[in-house]
C-alpha cells in the first residue's frame, strides 16, 4: 500500500542514516582524541579502572622523585664515609711511624691534630638538602619507596630504611677507667700492649673506682685486628661490682673472637683485671678504648696520644677499630645506595608497564579506526542516497491520477 502521509521507506533510510553519523561521530573522535574511551559515557568500568591507574602512575612519579632525592644524600653520606676512612688511613701511618724511638713524636701527633681537623671538616660538609647522615644528628632515614594498592583499594607506602652513622668526633668525656700492661700506674681511656707468639702476657684493668660507669658507656679491646666491645647497660651501673661485670663481659665478647692460642681469663683476685695469654705463633697487638655514651663514633680520635711510646702503642690498636667504624659506614651507605638504585629503576619500569596497561584499555586501535572511517563515510553516501530516493517515492502516487 502507497501512502502519502506515511513514506515507511523514508523513515527506514533515516534511521539507518542516523546510526551511521552517531557511529561516525564516534570513529572520527576516537581519531581526534586518539582514545577509545575518552570518557565515562564511553565505558564507565574500563574509565574508572585507567583514571585509578593514571593516578598511580602520578604517584609512582613521586617515588621516583624520593628514590632521587635519597640517592643524592645517601651518595653524599658515602663520599664522606670513604673520605674519612681514607684520612684515618693516614693516621695509621703515622701512629705506625711513631712506633720507633728515634723519631720526633710530638711532630707526628700534631699531624695526626691535623688529619683529625679535617675529619671533622669532612663530616660537617656532608649534608644534602640540610640532611647529614654521619655527623650523628640522625639515627634512621626513611626514604619513600613504593606505592602498594591492595585489593581492596586501600592504598599503602613504604619506605627503604637508611641507617645513619655517627663519624663525629666531638662530645667525648675521659673516664680513665682502663690501665694495661704499658701503663699500670696510671687510668686512662686506652690501653695496650704486645703479646708476643708463645710465651707472650699482658693485663687489662677496669676500674671505675675514680670515675664511674653510665649505662651506654662502652669498652672496646682489639686484638690482631678483631674487635670486641661491651656495652654497659644499666643494671651493670646498678651493681656494686660493676667493672667485673664489664671485665666478665668482655671476655665473653673475646672468647668469642675464636684468635687461635690466645687466652683470657678474669682475674677473680684483683676486681676488673683481665690477664691474657698467647701460646699461639703469631704475635698479637692488644688495644683497649673506652667511649662514653653519646659521644661521636670517632670520639675515641681525640684519646689518641702518640707523644709516649705507651700512647703509640695503645694508638697502633685502636685506630684500627676507628678505621672500621670508617669501612663499616662506607659499607652500609654503599649497600643503602644500590638499593635506592635498584628500587628507582624498578619504579621506572613500573610506571611503563602501567602506562602500557592504560594504553590497551583507552587507546584507540588507529588501522581499525581508519579502516571503520572509510567504510562508515561509504555507508553514509549511500544512506543519503537510499533517504533521497525513498524521499521520492511519493512522486509516483502522482502517476495514479494523471488521465
Amino acid at each position: 500500500m502507497s501512502s502519502i502521509l506515511t513514506n515507511t521507506s523514508a523513515m527506514v533510510a533515516l534511521q539507518t542514516l542516523r546510526g551511521v553519523n552517531t557511529n561516525l561521530a564516534k570513529t572520527q573522535d576516537e581519531i581526534s582524541t586518539g582514545k577509545s574511551v575518552a570518557s565515562a559515557r564511553d565505558n564507565s568500568a574500563v574509565w574508572a579502572i585507567s583514571k585509578v591507574m593514571e593516578a598511580d602512575v602520578k604517584g609512582f612519579k613521586g617515588i621516583s622523585d624520593s628514590l632521587s632525592l635519597g640517592k643524592s644524600t645517601v651518595a653524599v653520606a658515602r663520599q664522606a664515609s670513604e673520605t674519612v676512612t681514607d684520612l684515618l688511613t693516614e693516621i695509621k701511618g703515622k701512629i705506625v711511624a711513631a712506633q720507633q724511638d728515634n723519631v720526633d713524636r710530638a711532630k707526628i701527633q700534631t699531624d695526626i691534630g691535623v688529619l683529625r681537623s679535617q675529619i671533622n671538616t669532612v663530616v660537617g660538609a656532608a649534608q644534602f638538602n640540610g640532611l647529614n647522615l654521619v655527623n650523628g644528628s640522625q639515627t634512621t632515614v626513611n626514604v619513600l619507596a613504593s606505592l602498594d594498592r591492595q585489593s581492596n583499594g586501600s592504598v599503602t607506602t613504604s619506605s627503604i630504611a637508611v641507617t645513619a652513622q655517627d663519624l663525629s668526633t666531638g662530645a667525648y668525656a675521659a673516664k680513665a677507667v682502663l690501665s694495661g700492661s704499658d701503663n699500670a700506674s696510671t687510668n686512662g681511656d686506652t690501653a695496650g700492649f704486645q703479646l708476643d707468639s708463645a710465651t707472650g702476657t699482658g693485663k687489662i684493668v677496669v676500674d671505675d673506682t675514680t670515675t664511674s660507669f653510665a649505662a651506654g658507656d662502652s669498652v672496646t679491646v682489639t686484638i690482631g685486628g678483631k674487635t670486641a666491645t661491651y656495652t654497659v647497660s644499666a643494671s651493670d651501673v646498678a651493681a656494686t661490682t660493676t667493672s667485673d661485670l664489664v671485665a666478665v663481659g668482655l671476655k665473653n665478647a673475646i672468647d668469642k673472637l675464636g684468635i687461635g692460642g690466645l687466652t683470657v681469663d678474669y682475674d677473680s683476685a684483683n676486681p676488673g683485671q683481665l690477664d691474657f695469654a698467647n701460646a699461639g705463633s703469631k704475635d698479637l697487638t692488644v688495644s683497649a678504648q673506652f667511649r662514653n655514651a653519646g659521644s661521636g663514633g670517632l670520639s675515641a680520635l681525640s684519646a689518641i696520644d702518640v707523644s709516649t711510646a705507651a700512647g703509640a702503642q695503645a694508638a697502633l690498636g685502636n685506630i684500627e677499630t676507628l678505621i672500621q667504624t670508617g669501612i663499616d659506614a662506607a659499607a652500609e651507605f654503599g649497600s643503602a645506595q644500590s638499593r635506592i638504585d635498584i628500587q628507582n629503576k624498578f619504579v621506572g619500569q613500573l610506571s611503563d608497564s602501567l602506562k602500557a596497561g592504560i594504553g590497551s584499555l583507552v587507546d584507540a586501535d588507529m588501522e581499525e579506526a581508519s579502516a571503520r572511517l572509510q567504510a562508515l563515510q561509504v555507508q553514509q553516501q549511500l544512506g543519503i542516497q537510499s533517504l533521497s530516493i525513498a524521499n521520492q517515492a511519493p512522486q509516483h502516487i502522482l502517476a495514479l491520477f494523471r488521465g
